[in-house]
């Protein structure tokens, strides 16, 4: 009964991380080619922009745990620009407060992911080796 209640718990976890991922993936797209252009080439800040997540996106989709352990810092830079944007824009501070709440929920999902993954492992291990 323990594993089928760390199954689930990871698994809401997972979706919490995907859903901020993919979110903050799609707000930062809307954004830069939206909601509020910036004045260099598109395509270049586009690039800048979400180049660094792409690595993550297929361990993520297929749930490798190591992937969620390393792709939890990945959101770090996009919440420090989100509070950046939420303090200093005037005009569209909610921009920044939208890519806050996104990334903290990637953030969270991922480390969370990995640590129900890891209890898991655990319960695993003591179940095995009082079997034997």
């Amino acid at each position: 009964m323990i594993t089928d209640n760390n199954t689930i718990n990871t698994s809401r976890w997972r979706f919490i991380a995907l859903c901020g991922y993919l979110g903050t993936l799609f707000f930062v797209l809307l954004w830069i080619t939206y909601l509020a252009p910036p004045a260099a080439p598109k395509s270049i800040v586009l690039a800048i922009a979400l180049l660094p997540m792409l690595p993550a996106l297929r361990g993520l989709l297929h749930g490798r745990i190591y992937t969620y352990q390393w792709a939890s810092f990945l959101a770090l830079p996009y919440f420090a620009f989100g509070v950046d944007a939420f303090v200093h824009r005037q005009d569209n501070n909610w921009l920044g407060a939208v890519l806050v709440v996104l990334s903290l929920m990637w953030f969270v999902g991922c480390t969370y992911t990995a640590k129900q993954h890891k209890k898991f492992n655990q319960s695993q291990n003591t179940a095995s080796e009082t079997e034997s």
